[in-house]
């Protein structure tokens, strides 16, 4: 069946078979000649002049901020933008620090990226708050929603989680997560970036008070955006020069925004509300599925995380056994597929699964423009190199 999308990301045209789209995606034609566009445009100035080009640029910056809200459901326009979840959540706990105590109380968890473990954890540091981790099952995968629970108490004041586990593609339940952080009277922060590109997310039904993503993660360039409940982002202090604004998401924005980067998240933050993630997500589902249950099939191959379908993300962990996954991913490699291998940046996981001691796992995620082909190539190698 002819599919007329994957005609849409032209990095993905070719002989490789893509499964790094977890690190990031290919973009999307549409943010690629708005980058493009715009950088040719004459209107690369700066905003706040009084002049047609910085007058552009300001429409421009605006128009990305109701982009990114109407594409995650956000109920205001608080998008603050930056070059990545990293900094920009480091940004953010360096404010948080300046109001927390010692004896506060941060629970995050070990299903994390190191991004939305590490920066809570100095925060802590510098100021005598307790961070602590809930767990997952290392057997299923699974959150742990009675344990997260029981870590809560009336001394905590912010919950960091992950919508969905960036190595093994567990996908708490944020609904549950949320509704328990807010009755113990905390807030929450999510770290939504190994989410957003395979499923809905609606801000407003959530109820968080931050949620971070990341657009080259979701098919447009490198940047990312962060949503801040308004009044919570007018409470805090950020580190900024003097002359930056007070008010409003320009307050963490620190120095001059990357704007031809604006214009192609702006691209595809429309594109994917006008396709529908859930459109992506039921045809990522339909590639992921034999992916999964092949791994899951072969001899001396091991699978970690969910090994259903449910409440998770199309990505996947393995090892080879007898094999270094650098081996197996470089044995993919030979025949242009490309995967990652090691613990990508999910410390905590790696170490609940046993797997930080012995080079991490291999790790290959189904992104919009990954085939069925695709995927019998990548078994048909695995299987091979397992003795299957």
């Amino acid at each position: 069946m002819h599919d007329e999308l994957l005609s849409r990301f032209p990095g993905a045209i070719g002989d490789w078979a893509r499964f790094d789209g977890p690190a990031g995606t290919q973009m999307v034609d549409c943010a690629i000649d708005a980058v493009r566009e715009w950088s040719a445009s004459g209107n690369g100035a700066n905003g706040g002049g009084h002049f047609a080009a910085a007058d552009a640029t300001d429409d421009l910056v605006r128009r990305a901020r109701l982009g990114v809200q109407r594409l995650f459901g956000a109920p205001t326009d608080t998008i603050v933008f930056g070059p990545n979840m990293t900094t920009l959540t480091f940004s953010f706990t360096r404010a948080i620090a300046r109001d927390l105590d010692a004896g506060d109380r941060i629970v995050g968890t070990m299903l994390d990226h190191d991004a939305n473990v590490t920066p809570w954890s100095m925060a802590a540091a510098d100021t005598g708050a307790d961070h602590v981790l809930a767990p997952f099952d290392p057997q299923t995968g699974r959150f742990d929603l009675t344990a997260f629970e029981s870590l809560l108490d009336d001394r905590t004041r912010w919950v960091a989680v992950t919508g969905a586990s960036n190595l093994i593609g567990t996908a708490p339940d944020l609904a549950a997560i949320t509704a328990l952080a807010h009755d113990a009277g905390a807030r929450v922060f999510v770290d939504a970036v190994a989410l957003a590109p395979h499923q809905p997310i609606d801000i407003t039904a959530l109820g968080c008070d931050v949620l971070v993503t990341s657009a080259y993660k979701w098919y447009g360039p490198h940047a990312a955006a962060m949503w801040v409940e308004p009044e919570l982002l007018e409470s805090l202090r950020p580190y900024k020069v003097r002359p930056a604004a007070d008010h409003g998401p320009k307050r963490f924005e620190t120095g001059t925004p990357n704007f031809e980067g604006l214009a192609g998240v702006l691209a595809t933050a429309d594109f994917l509300s006008d396709i529908g993630i859930e459109a992506i997500a039921a045809h990522e589902s339909a590639v992921f599925a034999p992916l999964l249950e092949g791994l899951q099939s072969m001899p001396n191959v091991t699978v970690y995380g969910p090994q259903g379908l449910e409440h998770r993300i199309p990505t996947v962990s393995f090892t080879v056994a007898g094999q270094h996954p650098d081996e197996t991913a470089r044995s993919l490699a030979h025949h242009r597929i490309a995967t990652w291998s090691g613990h990508s940046y999910a410390v905590e996981v790696a170490r609940r699964l046993g797997v930080d001691a012995t080079g991490g796992v291999v790790r290959a995620g189904v992104s919009r423009y990954v085939t069925t082909e695709d995927v019998q190539r990548l078994l048909g190698v695995v299987a091979e190199l397992a003795g299957a």
